[in-house]
């Protein structure tokens, strides 16, 4: 007896949203290091430090730029940071590392090209990936809605059914 694998001869397509992140790590900038007395974020010392900051250690690193703690920080020394970051960070974001994480995948995913899954049945690949957020599955879900036939969860030959596109649109739009 030939044992035949269904789900490669299905019409299946597997979205991994774990292939949307490079694999770089993520570094937080605290800036409750540069602040007066852990209050206050003096402009001339301020700026002093970034000009003696070793930049070079947030080459080919995501950062995300914080504050961990409750001291009012204005908005122009995140900014300040920012301009030193240049040509060298992959990406920055105002947070904590989950919310760089999270910018990443949403801006990566209002990117996407979600047409070619019209009419075909997809998968979310769910491996419990530690750098995919919950975030990303939820939106990812949102745009499928608009094409896929079919959304699943999980791998191809265990997925778990999330939504059908209802037989009405499915005929009129065929």
């Amino acid at each position: 007896m030939e044992i035949i694998n269904r789900v490669a001869q299905s019409a299946i397509e597997v979205y991994n949203l774990e292939s949307l992140w490079d694999g770089k790590p993520v570094v937080a900038f605290d800036l409750a290091k540069y602040l007066h007395k852990g209050l206050v974020l003096r402009e001339m010392p301020f700026r002093e430090a970034m000009t003696t900051t070793h930049w070079a250690t947030y080459d080919d690193v995501h950062v995300a730029i914080t504050c961990s703690t409750p001291a009012i920080v204005p908005r122009w020394a995140y900014m300040l940071v920012v301009s030193f970051l240049e040509g060298h960070a992959v990406s920055v974001a105002f947070g904590n590392e989950s919310d760089l994480v999270r910018d990443h995948f949403v801006r990566a995913l209002s990117q996407e090209d979600w047409s070619r899954y019209s009419g075909v049945p997809v998968v979310l690949k769910g491996c419990n990936s530690p750098i995919v957020p919950l975030d990303a599955y939820l939106l990812a879900t949102r745009y499928l809605q608009r094409y896929a036939k079919r959304i699943m969860y999980g791998e191809p030959c265990s997925a778990v059914p999330i939504w059908r596109k209802p037989k009405a649109l499915v005929s009129v739009l065929s």
